[in-house]
């Protein structure tokens, strides 16, 4: 065991910069970035001693600091950042969820614009709004504008290639710009309406409307004014859903928290223009102070592609919260504003997404103990020999023997760990062997997991006996027979009368090393239940990668073949078309049109796909 570590403050300068904390294998424990050095550290081990436990606790582990030296705080924060991702030492927060925001973008010099959903904010002269929680939230919103203001859908090249508007056009979400059935003048009035309605302005466009409506009914243009109506009527529809509680001038950001013991759960609640568009919450497993937390959750937040507030309303403000409005300021372009209100309005924010944070903590309390009575049900009625926190399930996933692949969907204490899921392209086996991948995928994951001592109690296989058995030599063979559970679960099977007629389905039966007898379960059993689910999430899981492969070796080998398309010009083909098909479907003058695509190549494209 190393020597303890003896702090020197006269080792660590008086600047800005980063430090590093190690153990005593030299694997980073935690990266922190200062001010001033040498007084940040001296807080952490100072004569007197921290008196607080989480304090302790970190140091308790340091047996080596590094530090790195910065001419200024926000360049400390920025190398602290880039430093995180890197290492993602144990004892820092690690966001991993940057597909999880998306927002909508609008490019106003476009002659026809329209909204398209993205995952990345740049400087590019676009307007952006969000950000949404979720795709599916972006998408709902989008479905609603569209039947109030039906701006296009697709790229105008696209459209315009097509012999008449799209299906969009026939249902009245789309105006066909690109079939000249609507003027750029009358275009840009929907485009008007959209941004009013995301900016909050849906009482203007209703006034505006109305007139519209009322002088369209002045002059006897009767369908144009039963259109405008129900315009109209979706907005105020709209509207209602649409409680106002932050700033109409303005967007914020609130952040709520709440700690109970070594977790943390914070919730963000998005306002613009005063409108609750989403939220988003995260479970934090968290050793030091609440303040060091939310300025390196904050320091992280802000580190991606993600519209920054001009408001972010804090329960506290964190250490060093100036030099985090500068460095916010500078990748907003303008000001930004971050306070912790005490009274008014802005407190009442606060407040609310605190008690989201609470609740969320209590819901998970809650689950948790949900779940632990599911897992002893488990070990209790499958017979057990270890409480099953971590299920790992593995399937195989071919057609005729080509692009063979496994995958391993994984629950830990109940729940889906989707980002511990993994996708396995077979090596050593070629034709159709699914007991053979099934093997080769299992050595490579139980290898790993004695390497790094990180092994599942349960491994569930989708098949009966033979599957197990296998399941069972390579348990032997690297020996963890005594250390793993296995349980092979077999589909149910349809019982057939003499005409062919299904007539009795059986059930989802379970089978156990050294077993005669199957383990079947009653039909609803929550344990069945949760293995189901694991066995079809696995059994997706494979076969979308498998397609995914598919499709990848069917598109490269068909281009491939064409001589003189290189990955440049496919790149070329598959963005002007859309797609394969596409390509494989287009008329010679179609393939000419292409911009950058040489006429003779064009001919041999065509020639390559109707010869």
């Amino acid at each position: 065991m190393s020597e303890p570590f003896t702090f020197r403050a006269d080792r660590y300068p008086n600047a800005p910069g980063v430090y590093l904390m190690k153990d005593g294998e030299g694997t980073i424990l935690y990266i922190g970035k200062a001010n001033n050095l040498r007084n940040r550290l001296r807080s952490y081990f100072s004569t007197a001693g921290d008196g607080r436990y989480h304090i302790r606790f970190l140091v308790d582990r340091v047996r080596d600091i590094d530090t790195i030296v910065t001419d200024t705080g926000k360049e400390a924060l920025i190398l602290e950042n880039t430093l995180i991702k890197r290492h993602r030492p144990r004892y820092n927060i690690n966001l991993r969820d940057d597909k999880t925001y998306v927002s909508l973008r609008i490019d106003l010099r476009e002659e026809f614009p329209t909204l398209e959903i993205t995952r990345r904010i740049r400087r590019d002269g676009a307007r952006y709004f969000g950000p949404y929680a979720s795709a599916g939230a972006v998408r709902q919103t989008l479905k609603q504008i569209y039947r109030i203001f039906p701006l296009r859908h697709s790229p105008l090249e696209r459209c315009r290639q097509r012999g008449r508007p799209c299906l969009y056009y026939q249902i009245g979400q789309c105006s066909a710009p690109c079939h000249g059935l609507i003027s750029p003048a009358d275009y840009r009035r929907l485009v008007e309406g959209a941004l009013a309605l995301l900016d909050g302005r849906g009482a203007e466009i209703v006034a505006d409307l109305s007139r519209q409506m009322q002088q369209a009914s002045a002059e006897m243009r009767f369908e144009d004014a039963a259109k405008l109506r129900d315009r109209i009527r979706a907005i105020e529809t709209t509207i209602e859903r649409q409680k106002v509680a932050g700033n109409r001038d303005i967007d914020q950001d609130v952040f709520g928290l709440y700690r109970d013991g070594g977790q943390i759960d914070l919730v963000v609640l998005f306002y613009r223009h005063g409108q609750l568009i989403s939220q988003r919450g995260f479970t934090l497993d968290w050793q030091l102070d609440s303040e060091e937390l939310l300025a390196s959750f904050l320091r992280q937040f802000y580190n991606r592609e993600l519209l920054i507030p001009d408001q972010i309303l804090l329960p506290f403000l964190p250490e060093d919260c100036e030099t985090l409005r500068d460095w916010l300021q500078e990748r907003k372009g303008r000001r930004v504003e971050i306070a912790a209100p005490q009274r008014g309005e802005r407190a009442a924010l606060v407040a609310m997404a605190e008690r989201n944070a609470e609740e969320r903590a209590k819901n998970r309390a809650d689950r948790r103990a949900a779940d632990q009575r599911l897992l002893a049900q488990t070990q209790q009625q499958l017979h057990l020999k270890r409480l099953p926190r971590r299920i790992e399930c593995f399937d195989i996933s071919t057609f005729q023997g080509a692009e063979t692949v496994g995958s391993m969907a994984v629950i830990v204490d109940g729940e889906p760990a989707r980002a511990l899921y993994r996708r396995y392209r077979i090596r050593s086996v070629s034709g159709t062997d699914d007991f053979g991948s099934l093997r080769e995928v299992l050595s490579r994951r139980l290898q790993r997991g004695l390497r790094e001592d990180d092994l599942p109690d349960l491994l569930l296989i989708d098949g009966g006996r033979g599957q197990l058995s296998g399941v069972v030599d390579v348990l032997d063979e690297l020996g963890l027979r005594q250390r793993i559970d296995v349980l092979g679960i077999a589909k149910s099977r349809v019982v057939a009368n003499a005409r062919g007629k299904a007539v009795e389905r059986s059930e989802e039966r379970f089978f156990l090393p050294g077993r005669k007898n199957p383990v079947t379960l009653r039909q609803g059993s929550p344990v069945l239940f949760l293995l189901q689910r694991l066995r079809d999430e696995a059994h997706r899981f494979a076969i979308d990668y498998h397609r995914k492969l598919r499709r990848k070796h069917t598109l490269r080998s068909s281009l491939e073949n064409i001589p003189g398309v290189g990955p440049t010009r496919r790149k070329l083909l598959l963005k002007h078309f859309g797609s394969l098909k596409g390509i494989r479907s287009a008329t010679l003058e179609e393939l000419r049109a292409v911009p950058g695509l040489p006429r003779n190549l064009a001919e041999t494209v065509f020639r390559h796909f109707h010869d």
